[in-house]
């Protein structure tokens, strides 16, 4: 698939199993996310892998980290127990914010970002499946200290990898003019 082909065809896709990903196949997704745009080289992002046995400690943590969890309806708590049971693989990519005089932020979150966006066209252009998961287990400080996370880092999103297990939702179609516009803007 050409690198054109795969960034205009990508869809997420949620039903996934194994085998597992290769160590070729792997190794191209970081490569691929270490590529992303980073102003002033600051190298913000990291990735952290959950496969195996640890997705149900995974899931452990997202139970545990959840607000009076003891009283959650026991499908709820099923739910977060088995989140992380969706794919072979999890990769959880974090972002470390430094104070910068030129690199707000918010750029280097979008850093981040753009590496789990090109991790996504990666793993699309390689005939895997990929989704980009974020919710209240993203963003709750309880699971980014369980993970081993700094009190300067963030998580970016849970990327859900493994072997496309139904077929892929279609490609929706989108006229370019619906969202691109000439600037300055004319009016009516």
């Amino acid at each position: 698939m050409n690198a054109i082909q795969a960034l205009t065809e990508r869809v997420s896709v949620a039903q996934l199993t194994g085998p597992d990903l290769t160590p070729a196949e792997e190794d191209s997704l970081f490569l691929a996310a270490l590529r992303a745009a980073d102003h002033a080289w600051m190298r913000p992002s990291r990735y952290l892998t959950v496969r195996g046995d640890d997705r149900a400690k995974l899931g452990r943590l997202f139970l545990e980290s959840a607000p009076d969890w003891q009283t959650l309806p026991d499908d709820k708590q099923a739910k977060l127990l088995n989140m992380p049971m969706r794919a072979p693989l999890i990769v959880v990519a974090v972002c470390t914010i430094n104070d910068h005089p030129k690199v707000s932020r918010e750029e280097q979150l979008m850093s981040t970002a753009a590496g789990v966006q090109n991790m996504l066209n990666a793993a699309w252009a390689q005939g895997l499946g990929a989704i980009w998961r974020t919710g209240e287990v993203a963003y709750n400080r309880r699971i980014a200290e369980g993970l081993g996370l700094a009190a300067n880092e963030e998580i970016v999103a849970f990327v859900y990898l493994g072997r496309i297990n139904a077929a892929p939702k279609p490609v929706p179609e989108l006229p370019v003019a619906d969202f691109v516009q000439s600037w300055p803007l004319k009016s009516s």
